[in-house]
């Protein structure tokens, strides 16, 4: 398997393949990987003839430096998981930061039509500019014919659709399906820091989704928000940061159903100082 850690190697690399029409697929990845990720580098293997997983913790989309330091850096193991899935296939790109920022690391401005603002952007400051920003980069690196992000990130793939749509970029995006453990837990990098009393108590977030989903069916939205709240009051362990119901495609919070429209349930929850998010389609 080659790793590539200069963006000129790779970028040669590429047109070289490209040269003998092989289609590339691209995984962006901050790394620690899991089946989660791995589901999506097999899909892109699936579709195309190569596949190029990024391996980068992007230092501007973090918003607080003390979750930057801990993010967890695992890129041996990493390439050691993606060799169970191809030995020939995978090209893994492990760049700098200053390869990739080239010694100005400071995010773009982007405008996402709103999008931003909405969920994780009232959060997070500054965190899509980070996404756009090296998204963009890994593109115009890699120019890949497909990219693939996991649906646990909705916001982020919505956002990351609206940058290949408003800056003309030939890539086509494909969401895929939220990886789970056994237990329902969204496999996410951030669960491998997690204290056991509280990976124990993690699941109670994709069970209160599921519930959620069924009451969306009878109840509005605020009442279903109103029955969320209460059943994190009466958890000890976890604590909610935000649940509500939005519109898939705008990502505004719903004040009144249409059954013309589709709309998502959002959940952000701190177990412990882990930051855990989670989603569901409710119609």
């Amino acid at each position: 398997m080659e790793i590539y850690t200069n963006k000129h190697k790779i970028t040669a690399a590429i047109s070289a393949l490209k040269s003998k029409n092989l289609s590339v697929g691209m995984v962006p990845t901050m790394g620690a990987l899991h089946q989660g990720h791995l589901q999506l580098v097999i899909k892109a293997l699936n579709e195309n003839d190569i596949a190029v997983v990024s391996i980068f913790v992007n230092p501007t989309q973090f918003d607080n430096a003390s979750d930057l330091d801990k993010y967890p850096r695992t890129l041996d193991k990493d390439v050691r998981l993606l060799e169970t899935v191809s030995k020939t296939q995978i090209m893994v790109y492990a760049p700098t930061v200053d390869d990739i920022y080239e010694g100005n690391t400071v995010s773009k401005s982007f405008d996402f039509d709103g999008l931003e603002f909405e969920m994780e952007g009232k959060f997070r400051h500054g965190h899509f500019d980070g996404v756009g920003t090296i998204v963009k980069r890994f593109f115009d690196i890699v120019k890949p014919h497909k990219a693939y992000f996991g649906e646990k990130d909705f916001q982020q793939l919505q956002i990351i659709k609206k940058l290949v749509e408003k800056y003309l970029i030939p890539v086509q995006i494909v969401g895929c399906k939220i990886h789970r453990e056994a237990n329902g837990l969204a496999m996410s990098s951030r669960n491998m820091r997690l204290e056991p009393e509280y990976k124990d108590a993690a699941p109670f977030i994709y069970k209160t989704l599921q519930t959620a989903r069924e009451k969306f069916g009878t109840k509005s939205a605020t009442k279903v928000s109103e029955w969320v709240e209460h059943q994190f009051k009466t958890n000890n362990l976890l604590e909610l940061e935000y649940f509500l119901v939005a519109d898939v495609d705008t990502l505004k919070p719903v004040k009144r159903k249409s059954n013309k429209k589709k709309y998502r349930a959002f959940i952000a929850v701190y177990a412990g100082e882990i930051r855990l998010i989670d989603n569901i389609a409710l119609n």
